[in-house]
C-alpha cells in the first residue's frame, strides 16, 4: 500500500473516531458542568489518538495539545500534530457545532497529510479527498471574514471596516478554516499568536484544496518548531491574497501599529 496514501487515511479516520467519542462524551454528561465536560473531552480525545498513534505509527513522535512535548521530534523527519478538541468552549456549550478535532503529520519540512473532523456537523474534511473548490467567488458578494466570538478582534475589525467586509463570529480555528473550505467565509485571519496543533491539520487540507495558507506577511508557515508557536496566519482563496495582505499592511501602516495590536 502506498504510504503517503495510508497517512491520508489514517489521518481522517483517527479524526473521525475521536469525534465520535466526544459526541458520545456529550450525549452521556449533558451540559450542565461544562468544566468536567471540557476537562473529560480532551483527556479521551488525547488519550485515544495518542493510543492509535502509537499503535499505528509506533516511529513517529506526536505533539499535542494535550501532552507533554517530545523533543525527539525535532530530530525526527515525520511527527503528528494534533489538536485533539479544538473549541473546547464551543463543545461545552448546547447546539455548538464549531469545534473540531485536528490530526496533522508533518514531514520533512512540510505538512503532507491531514484531517479536520467537525463531529457535530457530521463532517470530516481530508486530504484524502479535499473540498471541492468553486473556480469563481458569486459577483458581487460581500467578503466575509471569520472571527473569534470570544476575544475582541481589533485588527480584523480594521481590516473589515477597511474592506467593506462582513465579520463571522466563530469557535474553533479548525472550524473557522472549515468555513473558507466549504464557502461560508472568505477569509480567516488571525494575528494573535497560536500554537501550531491549532492550524496545522485545517491548513493541510486548506493548502490540498487549493487555499491560499501563510503568515499575514505572506511568509511561509513553518511547522514543527523548538517553541510550537505561530504568531499569524491568513487562509483565502487564492484570488484574494494579493489584495488582502496589501490590506494587512496598509492597515499596519495607517494605525502606525503592528496587526498584533488589540488581539
Amino acid at each position: 500500500m502506498n504510504n503517503i496514501r495510508n497517512d491520508h487515511e489514517v489521518a481522517r479516520d483517527l479524526a473521525t473516531e475521536a469525534g465520535q467519542q466526544l459526541l458520545k462524551l456529550r450525549a452521556k454528561h449533558g451540559f450542565d458542568e461544562p468544566e468536567v465536560l471540557r476537562t473529560l473531552g480532551d483527556r479521551t480525545s488525547h488519550e485515544f489518538l495518542f493510543s492509535a498513534l502509537g499503535r499505528l505509527r509506533p516511529s513517529d513522535p506526536v505533539l499535542s495539545e494535550e501532552g507533554a512535548d517530545n523533543e525527539a521530534r525535532l530530530e525526527s523527519q515525520r511527527v503528528w500534530i494534533i489538536d485533539p478538541l479544538d473549541g473546547t468552549r464551543e463543545f461545552s456549550e448546547s447546539g455548538r457545532t464549531d469545534w473540531a478535532v485536528h490530526v496533522a503529520l508533518w514531514e520533512n519540512g512540510e505538512l503532507t497529510a491531514g484531517a479536520v473532523a467537525l463531529p457535530a456537523q457530521g463532517s470530516t474534511l481530508s486530504t484524502v479527498d479535499p473540498p471541492w473548490l468553486p473556480e469563481e467567488r458569486p459577483a458581487g458578494q460581500r467578503l466575509r471574514i471569520t472571527a473569534s466570538r470570544t476575544r475582541s478582534p481589533e485588527f480584523v475589525q480594521r481590516m473589515s471596516t477597511q474592506l467593506g467586509a462582513e465579520v463571522v463570529p466563530m469557535g474553533s480555528a479548525g472550524a473557522k478554516i472549515c468555513a473558507v473550505l466549504l464557502g461560508i467565509a472568505d477569509i480567516y485571519v488571525h494575528a494573535g499568536g497560536q500554537y501550531e496543533w491549532d492550524s496545522a491539520a485545517p491548513v493541510a487540507v486548506a493548502r490540498e484544496a487549493g487555499l491560499h495558507a501563510s503568515r499575514i506577511d505572506g511568509s511561509r508557515l513553518t511547522y514543527n518548531g523548538e517553541e510550537p508557536w505561530l504568531p499569524d496566519i491568513l487562509v483565502c482563496r487564492p484570488e484574494l491574497s494579493g489584495m488582502l495582505l496589501a490590506s494587512i499592511r496598509d492597515v499596519a501602516d495607517r494605525d502606525g501599529a503592528g496587526p498584533h495590536s488589540g488581539e
